[in-house]
């Protein structure tokens, strides 16, 4: 353009030479005349490469891989702010799926405003800006309206298109039912999910599983039935598509009975239906030789129609056998079947090995290491999605070295995997990470030093994973097992982070650890279990109000008697003035609801609490310790031998003293 400019302001004779002195810069030496002087001149060749496809995301992807990952911020879907970054599993859910429902809002108004985003200002116009198209009965549609509708994955607006074309006895050809009808099997009829939600589909895969455990959810005799019987005569097409509809949704009769009756019409399908088929023979038979006997007829007809087994084949033979009640028939087929499938060079995906892990480390069987010789053949290697299982392998590895095996080493080595180039993309859904990083935690907990545990435990949390309250048990264990008390604090943090002070085992754990490994040599230490304590103490103060308040009954922490113990003897450890008020406040806490908590403070709880009492003065507060002790028939003559030996009582005090133990001189010669 800036040529063009310059041109139209020269002089119009002078334009030819102007354009050839422009050109010059243009010339290459590969086409500039050798010169002619004696010394020979090379000349260079430029050679312009191929166009390499790239993904919009390419350059993004380069340039975060120079960085690597911070663990100390959150998920970049999540705001970087502190009170937007979520810190518990519930609040990451909630968080995620707020922003995914402040799209759906603004694609809501998008359909129902649809008059104020008629403008188009894009060249070329984004089809995907534009509202969606709304039909009625009085649409004109054609066989071009419903293929376009198929396309783009529109499924209830093409049902519809297709059923008003009916009505109005328009011919539709057989290829475009057929495409109708693989959409409609696929989706058993049922408009999908947008593949622009992401985290709805990322939070829902767990639902997903579980709604397929509940059994067949074909919908008999609906659409796809009416299109399949509509398209005569009968492809190969028509039957997989059909079959494989049925084997999706678990209508297992009908679908092994259209498989038997394409091989009875000698109708010739493919290897993936008959994938399909095989996925489920664990469902058409129930023992182990009924279901390998009926594969191997599968296999059979396979092999009769020509039909070349692949990845889908192996994993689909791998899974029927892992249903296998019998373990050594599982193992002995399953070797049979990798033998088989290496001779036609089929290669294994981490699917196939989430079934063998499946097959052989059981939890009643022997123990197997095969995950050794599976990490062996992978270890280093960056995998790509092939099959749906593959995501799958990597918390099914980590179970087994978890509660198979329970080794650490193993354990690493499926991590080191997990981060090799791009193999985190496989470790599934939501629930599958969380899976992942239970075991990976739990195990290292139990088998490294606190000091090695905890550097893990930062890089991991809470950012990429947030324990649920049995892993921080099995990790409070840990710290108690150690007797590492100088992490109480930072675990204690955690928890309330996490919403983890409701957990009464939890509490006590964390108030066990405290008082059995007191160092009074630290007086920071002291002092932060003394914090530690009274936050534990306001906390469950608030829920039992809140609670009664609001009549509940459960989902929150009451006092017990053993609990306040605990909570009064750290108190009294922080050896401040304003922790033995705040710890006076807490027994008389105890002595007025003494009728309604369970159970009594230890012995040694009131001992270092009356000693305490001693070293600030107040005899009164003492006596009052040693009549809870006597009315809650407790051990009282220790105590009563601290508060003679501590205190220069006055005749009232004596009088008190005297009227709860008795005889003091007698007392004093036990």
């Amino acid at each position: 353009m800036y040529q063009i400019r310059t041109l139209r302001l020269l002089p119009k004779n002078s334009m030819g030479q102007s354009w050839k002195l422009a050109t010059v810069d243009y010339t290459t030496a590969a086409t500039r005349p050798a010169s002619s002087g004696t010394g020979t001149e090379q000349t260079e060749t430029i050679v312009i490469p191929k166009r390499i496809q790239r993904s919009p995301t390419d350059l993004l992807q380069s340039l975060a891989s120079t960085v690597g990952r911070d663990a100390t911020a959150p998920h970049f879907k999540y705001s970087d702010d502190p009170f937007l970054i979520p810190m518990s599993n519930v609040a990451k859910r909630t968080y995620a799926m707020s922003k995914e429902a402040g799209r759906k809002a603004a694609k809501w108004i998008k359909e129902e405003h649809r008059e104020l985003f008629l403008h188009q200002e894009a060249q070329p116009a984004i089809e995907k800006f534009a509202p969606r198209l709304i039909f009625s009965e009085d649409s004109e549609v054609d066989e071009v309206v419903l293929k376009k509708l198929i396309e783009q994955g529109q499924l209830s607006d093409a049902v519809f298109v297709y059923k008003l074309l009916e009505e109005k006895g328009v011919q539709i050809s057989k290829e475009l039912k057929q495409s109708l009808l693989e959409m409609v099997c696929f989706f058993n009829n049922q408009e999908p999910l947008s593949e622009e939600y992401i985290e709805e589909r990322w939070f829902l895969q767990n639902n997903r599983r579980r709604e397929r455990g509940v059994g067949k959810t074909w919908k008999d005799g609906d659409l796809a039935e009416n299109l399949y019987a509509s398209i005569e005569p009968k492809t190969p097409q028509a039957y997989a598509t059909l079959i494989r509809g049925m084997a999706k949704y678990l209508q297992c009769e009908r679908a092994y009975a259209l498989l038997q009756e394409a091989g009875e019409k000698e109708i010739i399908l493919d290897t993936n239906t008959f994938n399909a088929v095989i996925q489920i023979v664990s469902l058409l038979k129930d023992t182990a030789e009924q279901r390998w006997q009926l594969t191997q007829d599968l296999l059979q007809q396979m092999a009769k129609q020509q039909l070349i087994p692949n990845l889908g084949t192996l994993n689909a033979l791998l899974e029927c056998i892992s249903t296998f009640g019998n373990f050594k028939l599982a193992r002995q087929t399953s070797l049979q079947v990798l033998a088989e499938f290496k001779e036609l060079n089929v290669s294994l995906s981490l699917g196939s090995y989430y079934y063998l892990l499946i097959i052989f480390c059981r939890e009643r069987g022997p123990v197997s290491h095969i995950i050794v010789d599976i990490l062996n053949e992978i270890s280093g290697k960056e995998f790509s999605i092939q099959h749906p299982k593959d995501t799958y392998f990597f918390a099914t590895a980590m179970d087994v070295c978890r509660n198979h095996l329970h080794d650490k080493v193993l354990a690493k080595k499926v991590n080191d995997l997990l981060h090799t180039g791009k193999n985190y993309d496989l470790i599934g859904d939501s629930f599958k990470e969380s899976v992942y990083y239970r075991h990976y935690l739990a195990l290292l907990c139990q088998t490294e030093t606190v000091d090695d545990f905890m550097v893990t435990y930062d890089l991991i949390v809470p950012n990429i994973y947030i324990p649920e309250p049995g892993i921080m048990e099995e990790i409070l264990r840990s710290l108690e097992i150690n007797g590492s008390v100088e992490q109480i604090p930072r675990i204690w943090s955690d928890m309330v982070i996490f919403d983890h002070t409701h957990r009464e085992s939890l509490l006590l754990y964390v108030l066990r650890i405290m008082v059995d490994n007191h160092r009074p040599d630290n007086e920071q230490l002291s002092a932060q279990c003394c914090q530690v304590a009274l936050d534990m103490y306001q906390k469950i103060e608030e829920q039992t109000s809140a609670a009664g308040k609001r009549n509940l009954r459960k989902n929150f922490v009451s006092f017990t008697g053993q609990m306040l113990g605990d909570i009064l003897t750290l108190i009294v450890r922080g050896g401040d003035v304003n922790h033995f008020e705040q710890a006076n406040e807490v027994f008389n806490y105890i002595d007025k609801n003494q009728h309604s908590i369970p159970g009594t403070p230890s012995d040694v709880a009131l001992q270092e609490y009356v000693r305490s009492c001693v070293h600030h003065k107040a005899p009164t507060q003492s006596l009052l310790v040693l009549q809870y002790a006597v009315e809650n028939n407790m051990e009282s003559s220790k105590l009563a031998q601290i508060i003679h030996q501590g205190f220069t009582l006055n005749e009232i005090h004596l009088a008190k003293l005297k009227s709860l133990v008795g005889d003091m001189d007698s007392l004093l010669l036990k």
